[in-house]
C-alpha cells in the first residue's frame, strides 16, 4: 500500500485527459469537521480503501451548501431540476497506489431526479430529503429531514464577509479542502469505483466557531459515530465554485 504524498495530492488538482460528462456549482459551503479514531473510520471502509489522515488525525465531515446549474455536458440547466440543497457526511481516505480521496458515508438531497441518477450511475449514498436553506444579515441557516428516517439536522452559522484565502500546499485546510477524487461502492458488484472533479481551488475563510450553532447528531449516529462535539476541529466556508465531473470507473485492483 503506498500512502499519500503532498505530489500525489497535487497531481489530483489537474484537469483529466478524458472528457467530462456534467458541469455543476457548488456555492455557499460549509466545511465543519471533527476529529475522529482512524481505528474507527478504517472500520467503515470497504476493502480496498484507507483512511487518510493528517499528522496522524483523520476527520469526519459534514457539508451543507448549494447544488447550483447542475446539467449534463450536452444540455443546458433546467428550472425545479438544476437547482436543489445538498448536506453530505464524509472523510477522507486513500487508494491502494496512494490516490487521495473523498469517501461519503451519505447525501442528502432534496431533489429526486438526482438522488435516483446520482443512486443508479455514480453508486453514491443519496437519499431524497426535504431541506431549506436561507441567508439573511450575513447569517446561514439550514435544515434537512431525510425522507422516511428519523435523521433531521440543522446548521446555523454566520457567513465570513473578509477577504478569502487559498489554502497553501500542505497544510491542514489543504488536506480538508482539496479532494478531486471521489470513491464509492458498486454493492450489486461489490467493487469500489472512483471518479474525478476539476474546478479551480476553494476560496475560503475561516467561520467564527461562536456563530456557529448545529443539531446534526443523528447523521453522525446513523453513519456509526458517536455524536459529534459542539466545536468542529475546523470550520471553513467557500462561496462558489464551478465543477467539471467525469465518469466514475472501477478501481484496477
Amino acid at each position: 500500500m503506498t500512502r499519500p504524498t503532498l505530489e500525489s495530492r497535487l497531481v489530483q488538482r489537474e484537469l483529466p485527459a478524458q472528457r467530462h460528462v456534467m458541469y455543476q456549482r457548488w456555492s455557499h459551503l460549509l466545511f465543519a469537521h471533527w476529529l475522529e479514531e482512524p481505528e474507527r473510520i478504517q472500520a467503515t471502509l470497504p476493502k480496498g480503501l484507507f483512511v487518510d489522515a493528517f499528522n496522524g488525525r483523520a476527520f469526519v465531515g459534514a457539508v451543507p451548501f448549494y447544488m447550483e446549474r447542475i446539467r449534463p455536458r450536452f444540455l443546458p440547466p433546467l428550472p425545479g431540476i438544476s437547482w436543489f440543497l445538498e448536506f453530505n457526511l464524509r472523510t477522507y481516505v486513500h487508494d491502494v497506489d496512494g490516490r487521495p480521496g473523498v469517501w461519503f458515508y451519505s447525501l442528502d438531497a432534496n431533489q429526486s431526479l438526482a438522488v435516483a441518477l446520482a443512486r443508479r450511475f455514480f453508486h453514491l449514498p443519496y437519499f431524497r430529503a426535504k431541506m431549506r436553506a436561507a441567508t439573511g444579515d450575513g447569517n446561514m441557516q439550514s435544515r434537512s429531514h431525510r425522507q422516511g428516517h428519523q435523521i433531521q439536522d440543522r446548521v446555523d452559522y454566520k457567513i465570513p464577509d473578509g477577504p478569502m484565502a487559498e489554502a497553501e500546499s500542505g497544510s491542514l485546510e489543504f488536506f480538508l479542502l482539496e479532494r478531486y477524487l471521489l470513491f464509492a461502492h458498486d454493492r450489486s458488484r461489490d467493487r469500489v469505483l472512483s471518479g474525478r472533479v476539476f474546478h479551480s481551488p476553494y476560496p475560503f475563510a475561516e467561520v467564527d466557531s461562536e456563530s456557529f450553532k448545529a443539531h446534526i447528531a443523528p447523521v453522525f449516529t446513523a453513519a456509526g459515530f458517536d455524536p459529534p462535539a459542539e466545536r468542529p476541529s475546523s470550520l471553513l466556508y467557500s462561496p462558489r465554485v464551478d465543477v467539471k465531473v467525469f465518469p466514475t470507473i472501477p478501481l484496477s485492483r
